[in-house]
């Protein structure tokens, strides 16, 4: 089989993996969604906004401020630049233009010639390379010209679409791939309504420079290393291979440790009620970010993974938290019921990711029945919900990221917070990072408590305080506390677009 065949051959096996999945997961939401979802949540702690009050008790003071937000909920996508979604949305730090006319491009060495940055109305992207030697090379010393470059030296034909380092045979079907191809908004109308409607941040960077494990990890701690025990002082910088292991024996491990300490320790300690919430299919679950191939694995909660790396965490196993790892299913259950947690993370599955290859309709279509399901529900009035990408993809981002230690950050992202207190089509031009939904749930229902190694009981040897670190702006100006709670924008999931294929 020739070398171009034995492509086309991969390429057409991981699309047919992919639709499978994909019929298998829309399914499932369709049913969640239409029944409403049956079933509990399990959680070992409660947050005094779902405590039950006897008539003789008193009556509770009003929140006030940044505590009438009592749920959060960081639901996370994949793999999209800022650039690539919202880089002509009006007012936001989009693609240069003079009028109208982009004047930035990325050299093609291929052809010696410079790519601008073009509308792609594909539903299917391939994107790019997207590990920490990637973002590296795109951002080509701070001229983000790179782009092109880092796609055509990558690994040629993956099995497994999430390799950060690897890309497919189709990313080469349209000149340049389509790293330099951003959507508009008559492709993706639901994310530019809730931009328009509540919050876009359009200065998010990934917190660090690498691809997904290291972007979830900090997530959640705020650090990605690499632990030989299961002492926190063992643990060491990992921006990239957090899963590799030094040999024991002369055989390495077979899972990871991850001894320091995140968010749930904290959230544990104080009584503040959180949950983990995963849609049930298919991701790839590589141990090395290098590797040009592995085997799929099905993801559901209780499989530790790439976006699900909380299981692995010390913390939650010592503090006996498993159970607040679920399905997707008790979430929706849980919106409906007003008892969504105080803190919820939810992550897709790679069918409904927007990871190339997945079809952003299908990622469009399951984050509009997040939200539309948060703001039906009764804790609508004291939810936010932050809404990101979990890192570029390889695609085009004209943003140089600030430097804030050896992890990043990483290049920008799309972001959004939706919530009833959101400003109503307010651009927040702040430096953030994941960082700061830490920073926002740590002021909100821990005193401020920080993920500090100085303070927090477990010391580790992160290299910064990420919440502390002095550019990172706050989300709390995302918000308007004063003003009457914002109403709720319902979307059809599967609304008109011009996305073709």
């Amino acid at each position: 089989m020739s070398g171009r065949t034995s492509a086309v051959h991969l390429e057409s096996e991981r699309f047919s993996s992919f639709a499978t999945a994909r019929v298998a997961a829309l399914t499932a939401i369709a049913l969640l969604v239409a029944s409403g979802c049956s079933g509990g949540v399990r959680h070992s702690r409660t947050t005094t906004s779902v405590a039950s009050t006897t008539s003789s008790a008193p009556v509770p003071a009003p929140l006030q401020g940044l505590h009438k937000i009592q749920h959060v909920v960081i639901i996370t996508q994949e793999n999209r630049s800022f650039d690539s979604y919202f880089g002509t949305f009006p007012g936001a730090d989009g693609i240069p233009t003079t009028p109208g006319i982009p004047t930035v491009c990325a050299p093609d060495p291929s052809t010696r010639s410079c790519i601008t940055p073009y509308p792609d109305h594909h539903d299917v992207n391939t994107g790019g390379p997207h590990s920490a030697t990637a973002a590296q090379q795109d951002i080509a010393n701070g001229k983000m010209t790179g782009f092109v470059r880092a796609l055509q030296a990558a690994p040629l034909g993956c099995r497994v679409p999430n390799e950060p380092d690897c890309v497919d045979p189709g990313s080469f079907v349209r000149a340049g791939g389509d790293v330099m191809g951003y959507h508009t908004q008559s492709d993706i109308p639901n994310y530019w309504t809730y931009a328009r409607d509540f919050v876009l941040q359009d200065h998010m960077f990934e917190p660090n420079a690498s691809w997904s494990l290291p972007a979830h990890l900090f997530q959640v701690s705020e650090w990605s290393a690499l632990c030989t025990n299961h002492n926190p002082n063992s643990c060491h910088n990992a921006l990239e291979s957090p899963r590799l292991h030094r040999p024991v024996n002369g055989r390495h491990r077979p899972s990871p440790i991850y001894a320091w300490t995140d968010l749930t320790y904290l959230m544990h300690r104080d009584s503040v009620s959180w949950g983990y919430y995963v849609v049930p299919g298919q991701e790839p679950d590589c141990q090395n970010p290098d590797a040009i191939g592995c085997i799929p694995t099905k993801q559901r909660s209780s499989t530790p993974s790439i976006w699900n790396p909380l299981p692995y965490f010390d913390t939650v196993s010592n503090d006996h938290q498993e159970g607040n790892i679920q399905a997707i299913d008790h979430f929706y259950a849980s919106a409906k019921r007003g008892t969504l947690p105080a803190v919820s993370w939810v992550v897709p599955s790679g069918a409904l990711s927007e990871h190339p290859p997945a079809r952003v309709t299908d990622g469009m279509a399951y984050v509009t029945s997040l939200v539309n399901a948060i703001m039906r529900s009764p804790d609508w009035n004291s939810t936010a919900i932050f809404l990101a990408w979990d890192d570029w993809g390889g695609f085009y981002d004209h943003i140089k990221p600030p430097s804030v230690d050896q992890n990043g950050y990483g290049l920008r992202v799309p972001a959004m917070v939706i919530s009833p207190y959101a400003k109503t089509g307010y651009i927040d031009h702040q430096v953030l990072s994941f960082d700061a939904y830490v920073k926002f749930i740590e002021d909100d229902f821990l005193n401020s408590q920080r993920l500090d190694p100085k303070t927090d009981g477990r010391p580790d040897p992160r290299p910064t305080v990420r919440e502390n670190v002095s550019i990172l702006g706050n989300l709390a100006n995302d918000f308007n506390f004063n003003q009457s709670p914002h109403p709720r924008v319902l979307l059809p999931p599967y609304p008109k677009t011009t996305l073709i294929g």
